[in-house]
């Protein structure tokens, strides 16, 4: 059944952050969403330029409408419009018909561009939301507004402390349980591009996804970050600001567990012959190695080819299957008879592979990347 998703959160004209954003990832991820609008507001990429609270009822009916009707599998929150909704939601998702569902709070105070989003009494009411969430997700200015760690952890929730805001080149976030131990930590490149207006929003929904479909709170998370630094990446470029995010583009980029078949590698005799070919059949060359005998090409769709001077016997491929979860898959397969001649490991070019031949002898290769598939640090 797919995952049902309840968005409950603000608006954004511009399209960058909110439930549009929201929207955007839960769709990518393979999940419904619904929504409970909880304001509306007139933004671009430079800024908020108004903003109007949804009536309190006429939130808590949107809520009882979906919840009635299609259900709800994981909630999200957001921006919630004043502290009457925000203790009225939480009050409402306490019932019997919601309470089993995970809420993951994305306590919104201030947008990217700088614009103040809740008030002193709405973010005094954001108590009730904390004791009602099973994962909050601020920013270093939220975690302090909110008392820091310790005072959040004590509402029983667990915790997503993100780095975005912090200096440095490296971004780290660190994820607590209820108990107040840290149970991971992740650290990757800070990516440099000003369109990141809707980070919170994406990583949120991210992760709510991930619940909404049975998985465990860490995996979860894991998934959701590399989701947001693959919007990162894809930004399109619009506005003069803090620009929107490429949730549309993030396809085929093995965020399941499931395999994805995304990327194909040809053995070739002729590099320049053969790059000149792939060019004009309309691929887009992303890693030129000449050096290595090695290019790499993206289609439309996200689904990758290479070509590989001296990577096998001409007119034979290597065919490529990603999984987020590659170790518990190969595993599953060993178990079942599947012979491997090489069990996972990570590569000096930054994915984890696993490689074994078919009954035909062609040749495997079951891998984990993330954003290296598409976007490897010596991408052109």
């Amino acid at each position: 059944m797919t995952a049902r998703v309840l968005i409950i959160a603000g608006s954004d004209s511009g399209g960058g952050a909110g439930i549009q954003a929201d929207i955007k990832t839960v769709t990518m991820l393979g999940g419904h969403a619904s929504t409970a609008i909880a304001a509306i507001t007139a933004q671009n990429t430079l800024g908020v330029q108004g903003v109007h609270p949804i009536p309190t009822d006429m939130v808590l009916m949107q809520i009882d409408s979906v919840a009635s009707d299609i259900g709800v599998d994981a909630i999200k929150i957001g921006m919630i419009g004043s502290a009457e909704a925000a203790a009225a939601v939480a009050e409402r998702l306490a019932r019997p018909d919601l309470s089993g569902a995970p809420v993951v709070f994305d306590p919104v105070m201030v947008s990217t561009s700088g614009s103040v989003l809740a008030d002193a009494a709405t973010i005094r009411a954001f108590e009730a939301l904390l004791a009602r969430a099973a994962l909050v997700t601020p920013n270093l200015g939220e975690l302090a507004a909110l008392g820091g760690e310790e005072a959040i952890l004590a509402h029983g929730c667990a915790l997503l402390v993100k780095g975005g805001h912090g200096e440095g080149e490296m971004v780290t976030d660190r994820l607590f349980e209820p108990d107040g131990g840290e149970v991971a930590r992740w650290e990757a490149p800070r990516i440099e591009t000003p369109h990141t207006h809707g980070t919170g929003c994406t990583l949120a929904s991210a992760i709510a996804t991930g619940l909404a479909q049975g998985m465990p709170l860490e995996p979860a998370t894991a998934r959701a970050r590399d989701f947001v630094r693959l919007s990162l990446l894809d930004a399109p470029g619009l506005g003069e600001g803090h620009g929107p995010m490429g949730q549309q583009a993030v396809r085929n980029d093995g965020l399941f567990t499931g395999p994805a078949l995304n990327q194909v590698t040809l053995p070739a005799a002729d590099y320049s012959a053969s790059v000149a070919f792939y060019k004009q059949m309309g691929l887009r060359q992303i890693v030129d190695s000449p050096e290595n005998g090695y290019a790499r090409f993206e289609a439309a769709n996200g689904v990758t080819l290479s070509v590989h001077v001296g990577g096998g016997d001409a007119g034979g491929a290597t065919i490529y299957l990603e999984s987020g979860a590659l170790d518990a898959w190969v595993a599953y397969l060993a178990r079942r008879g599947v012979r491997f001649d090489t069990m996972p490991k990570d590569e000096p070019w930054g994915w984890r592979e696993a490689r074994l031949i078919d009954p035909a002898g062609n040749r495997l290769c079951l891998y984990q990347a993330g954003e290296y598939r598409r976007y490897p640090p010596w991408r052109i």
